[in-house]
């Protein structure tokens, strides 16, 4: 079952091939792989070129590593995420490391770093599936996170499985069709809530 997106509009191949799969093979991901993965993220646009983003990697490889950052995912995604061959959790660093103000494009900025790494991660055949559900406190103790560092995301990297496998419930998801609102619903111009010319005539 192809699980591609279906664009109102054309887009690059690899946003429609990008999805969230719940269910991992455990065939592992290549050092190399996940070295330009890293790299993708570390090229991704931020304000000042601050970077503000570390990301904390756990493969399955070591057992031991991998099961301290699995711990910080909420009980709900271990028990789909802990199938993934590759966890990561991302950071932001809240203040501007040249002035100590606050950087209020930090998640903004982490985010498109992931973005990032998704993309390079589609294509190269893999998968990313994020997670919001993560113990942040818990990501602060495990790691000893120095103050003004903030854990965003939980991410599961890997190649997709058979979502047969899944608990009936997260099968439903895996298999459901993937919608997204159309964009008169969220590009406005004018008065909030009015749809842009440029989309309204399309």
């Amino acid at each position: 079952m192809s699980r591609d997106a279906r664009p109102d509009h054309p887009i690059h191949e690899l946003l429609v091939k990008r999805w969230s799969p719940y269910a991992f093979s455990d065939r592992p991901v290549a050092d190399a792989d996940l070295c330009a993965l890293f790299e993708a993220a570390r090229w991704a646009p931020s304000s000042y070129n601050e970077q503000p983003w570390t990301f904390i990697l756990a493969t399955q490889q070591d057992p031991g590593e991998f099961d301290r950052l699995a711990s910080c995912l909420v009980e709900a995604n271990q028990v789909w995420a802990r199938k993934a061959p590759v966890l990561a959790i991302s950071v932001a660093h809240m203040h501007f490391s040249r002035n100590g103000k606050p950087n209020t494009c930090a998640h903004h900025d982490v985010g498109l770093a992931v973005a990032q790494l998704t993309v390079e991660a589609t294509a190269r055949g893999l998968v990313v599936h994020q997670m919001a559900g993560i113990v942040p406190d818990m990501v602060r103790a495990n790691y000893q996170l120095p103050e003004g560092c903030q854990p965003l995301t939980g991410i599961a990297i890997g190649y997709a499985g058979d979502a047969q496998k899944l608990p009936d419930s997260l099968q439903d998801r895996d298999t459901a069709e993937r919608t997204r609102k159309p964009l008169a619903d969220f590009v406005y111009g004018g008065l909030w809530g009015n749809t842009a010319w440029a989309i309204s005539k399309t």
